[in-house]
């Protein structure tokens, strides 16, 4: 049996974390039995999540977990699209996880109104007297991340122009289809759809949410993709 190590579901959001969604998803979409199980940072295999074990492995990173599943399962995530077509779905995603992803990071760590709703509450279980230097400790090191990946770099406004470019273009190509490349969901739509699920979700307030409600399309596609491999969760408003 396959188990997935998750954060939990949140913020009406499957998981807080998109990537530990798209691996959910692509699960569903093998149709691949698994169970879930809260996440050890310091079992992680790159001390980050997701991470799957399958017997004795333990892979971490959600691309590396797909690769795995479609090699030993023999699945073929996007084998009803062109090489082309796989090669603008793969775009598509990255664009999703190295970009649009450290715009709603910023939004959600950087924004105090947002950490202390959000972020902040994922250390409530630490013990009281640790619990401010490992909040401080955690915030520095997200805080530098995004430096080093060159988001943080940026001023709030530009963060903000950089995140409704990329909402933008995902809404034009997307368009009227129903999935990210047609009518019948590839294996880019698992993080596609995550990281959309993502910058919609109401829990926080940020301009970046704001971008991505003015196209109808994708709230559309959210609440399709949450029909489709959520349906015990409501669509967040």
């Amino acid at each position: 049996m396959l188990t997935l190590y998750v954060s939990g579901p949140n913020f009406g959001l499957p998981d807080a974390s998109p990537f530990v969604s798209k691996v959910e998803i692509l699960l569903k979409m093998a149709g691949l039995e698994y169970r879930v199980e809260r996440a050890n940072f310091r079992k992680a295999p790159k001390g980050k999540i997701p991470y799957l074990a399958d017997g004795e492995l333990v892979l971490g990173d959600s691309t590396f977990i797909r690769w795995h599943l479609e090699k030993t399962r023999n699945i073929d995530f996007d084998a009803h699209l062109t090489a082309a077509d796989q090669a603008t779905a793969w775009a598509y995603e990255k664009l999703c996880e190295e970009h649009l992803y450290w715009a709603i990071v910023d939004s959600r760590w950087s924004t105090p109104a947002n950490f202390d709703k959000g972020p902040r509450t994922f250390f409530n279980d630490a013990p009281a007297v640790i619990r401010p230097f490992v909040i401080a400790m955690i915030n520095r090191n997200v805080r530098r991340n995004l430096k080093g990946q060159g988001m943080g770099r940026h001023t709030r406004a530009d963060i903000e122009r950089l995140a409704t470019r990329d909402l933008d273009a995902l809404a034009a190509f997307i368009g009227g289809k129903s999935w990210l490349m047609g009518e019948r969901p590839c294996g880019a739509d698992a993080a596609v759809w995550s990281m959309v699920a993502g910058a919609l979700c109401p829990h926080f307030d940020t301009p970046i949410r704001d971008a991505a409600e003015r196209h109808a399309n994708l709230i559309a596609y959210r609440d399709r993709g949450m029909a489709r491999w959520f349906p015990d969760l409501k669509a967040p408003r």
